[in-house]
């Protein structure tokens, strides 16, 4: 997949594109479906695959106050979005100036003159240009002047209830529920970040763990024990991982992502790693022990170890 930062980074030439626009928070399996459509498309046609995309959530310039947490860093929608097979990128950077550009305009600029639309692919509450003026309609009013066809894909809604959407799968992640938000995903939730020192607690209780640093990537869940994996150079390994402030201990720094490989000890300081939830074990529990505490994580790693089979 091509990468290109801006507008003005699409080559020219590029296209004829079939092209989808969003924010592809999660990269989820309603935008997946979107993708798996627009491929074909592309296939059929002999064009482009391409999506566009931004740096930020819109909130994040418009609304600040109302503007929720990112299920994931840019370099980790980037890395799922290439993983799908399409063909480009365009991430545009958010900020005043694409915010103020009017709907016609975002249209001629972005589909037209660099990606060379021939087909667009959208969701029903599309909204684009400034105030969110553009709708459905007038896309495909421009579609007719440009040359472009719009098409309107439905939404993904298991069980013909709720549609898959990124505000889903925070709910759940907020909940612990890692399992069902992976299903909503069609990947495993997965924070990124450095191996860093902590207090050395999980090594005197006979469990190492790798603490990851809190400018970690990706939505940390809900506070508890999750059995999982930790991917270090490319290497998987089987983990019990607890999310957290650890409330045996006084002292612990809020929401501390640890992970004990299980029956490893590993040199993992300083190294990029990616701690996947599979399923929850237990929420978080203050212990009247050290002892009890132990025992209690003795029972975790073995119920991580037949989750992961």
């Amino acid at each position: 997949m091509r990468t290109f930062k801006g507008v003005d980074a699409v080559p020219a030439g590029f296209g004829p594109s079939a092209v989808t626009i969003g924010k592809f928070d999660g990269v989820h399996q309603g935008h997946r479906a979107v993708i798996a459509r627009l491929r074909d498309i592309a296939a059929a046609d002999g064009l482009q695959a391409a999506v566009v995309t931004f740096d930020r959530n819109p909130l994040a310039l418009l609304a600040p106050d109302r503007c929720p947490d990112s299920l994931m860093s840019v370099r980790q929608k980037l890395g799922l979005l290439a993983a799908t097979g399409i063909d480009a990128t365009v991430l545009l950077p958010f900020d005043r100036a694409l915010a103020s550009l009017p709907a016609e305009e975002f249209v001629e600029r972005v589909l037209v003159e660099a990606l060379h639309a021939r087909a667009v692919l959208v969701g029903a509450d599309f909204r684009y240009g400034a105030r969110g003026a553009g709708d459905v309609a007038l896309l495909r009013e421009l579609g007719a002047r440009f040359g472009f066809s719009v098409e309107v894909v439905d939404d993904v809604a298991p069980g013909g209830d709720r549609r898959v959407s990124s505000t889903w799968v925070r709910e759940l992640l907020a909940e612990g529920d890692v399992r069902r938000a992976g299903e909503l995903l069609g990947h495993t939730p997965t924070v990124s970040g450095i191996v860093v020192h902590g207090a050395a607690r999980g090594r005197e209780l006979g469990f190492p763990t790798a603490n990851l640093s809190p400018e970690s990537e990706g939505l940390i869940p809900a506070d508890g024990v999750y059995a999982g994996w930790l991917t270090d150079s490319g290497v998987r390994y089987p983990a019990a991982i607890s999310v957290g402030n650890n409330p045996t201990f006084e002292g612990v720094p809020r929401k501390q992502v640890e992970a004990y490989v299980l029956d490893r000890d590993l040199d993992l300081y300083d190294h990029l790693v990616d701690v996947e939830f599979v399923d929850r074990i237990r929420g978080m529990v203050a212990f009247e022990s050290v002892e009890a505490l132990i025992e209690r994580m003795h029972h975790d790693v073995e119920v991580a170890r037949e989750l992961l089979g």
